[in-house]
């Protein structure tokens, strides 16, 4: 059995002008201890996707279909068996950290606070477990910069914080939604090989949300690919990278500077990300694809799975992985 179950997974958002259709019958399956790397442009839905599944959508915000975690649903039970789950077993790690963590309290306020409430530990207790946490994530001096307050911190070490503090509960289920955006390169790369670290020692299965598709190769073994609200394709990180079959995971791969090749040879995707304003018809990447015709205009592909790996396309793969 799966870790986590997601069948036909939607998300729409009610407002004045309409609802908006963020993501549109998504399934998807995660075993124990597996990394999986949820990736496209901003407004593909990944995030909402995520969201919905921990039930921290807006509240104009409504999902359908089932999420299944470790055999129970957890769309539709109550909020308060809900934050159980979430305090014991699934844990997000969110953007920015700044916006996460309370500038008004010290880090070791707010990490003894998560433990003495769903551990039952005593102050002294969840102090010990917070300062080892923080040690785990490589804070430097970590038994005296435990009583500092956010604002005392680099970004990147705010972010090992927020990381430190979604393990406290030693999770089943980490989900990380863009960790690095706000770092520079050289701090992102230590964040994800934290992450990586973490990971293995804790055994705990990750969802990466991410737009960068170097980060996704650098640490998962299986990738989502989405795009207006739906997955394009989906496969094993190697074979991905190796032979896209998909319009859109080609054109997000070709748009990746390389160093063995010129600037010059970049191909941007062409037009802007869909309005997923009202019932969505078609492919949803149709507009901006060199492949399209008129029927993927007008019918909506099925994610079809051949050989280990699904897509969303009318296209022969022969015609597009060429």
């Amino acid at each position: 059995m799966a870790l986590l179950d997601v069948k036909n997974l939607t998300v729409r958002f009610e407002t004045p002008e309409g609802d908006i259709h963020a993501v549109n019958g998504v399934s998807f399956s995660l075993e124990k201890g597996e990394t999986l790397g949820i990736v496209g442009e901003s407004g593909s839905g990944k995030s909402q996707l995520n969201f919905a599944i921990l039930g921290l959508l807006a509240r104009n915000g409504r999902a359908g279909g089932s999420v299944s975690f470790d055999g129970q649903d957890i769309l539709n039970i109550s909020e308060r068996k809900l934050n159980r789950i979430r305090a014991d077993r699934i844990a997000m790690v969110f953007q920015d950290p700044m916006t996460s963590l309370n500038p008004y309290m010290r880090i070791s306020d707010q990490m003894t606070e998560v433990l003495r409430l769903h551990k039952g530990l005593t102050r002294r207790e969840a102090l010990a477990e917070s300062v080892r946490m923080l040690d785990a994530v490589k804070i430097p001096d970590a038994k005296n910069r435990v009583r500092l307050y956010p604002h005392e911190f680099s970004g990147g070490m705010r972010q090992r914080v927020m990381i430190a503090m979604s393990l406290l509960c030693r999770p089943e289920l980490l989900i990380a939604d863009e960790p690095t955006t706000a770092l520079d390169v050289t701090v992102q790369a230590q964040i994800m090989e934290l992450l990586g670290e973490l990971q293995r020692d804790f055994g705990m299965a990750t969802i990466l949300i991410t737009h960068d598709l170097g980060v996704v190769a650098g640490f998962c073994e299986r990738a989502i690919v989405m795009y207006g609200g739906r997955i394009m394709e989906e496969a094993a990180v190697d074979p991905l990278f190796e032979r896209p079959t998909h319009p859109y995971t080609k054109g997000l791969l070709e748009a990746i500077p390389r160093v063995d090749e010129a600037q010059d040879s970049l191909r941007a995707i062409p037009g802007n990300p869909p309005n997923m304003a009202g019932v969505p018809v078609g492919c949803p990447f149709a507009p901006r694809c060199g492949y399209s015709d008129e029927r993927c205009r007008r019918e909506t592909p099925a994610l079809l799975t051949e050989e280990g790996r699904a897509r969303a396309c009318f296209r022969p793969v022969a015609e597009v992985a060429a």
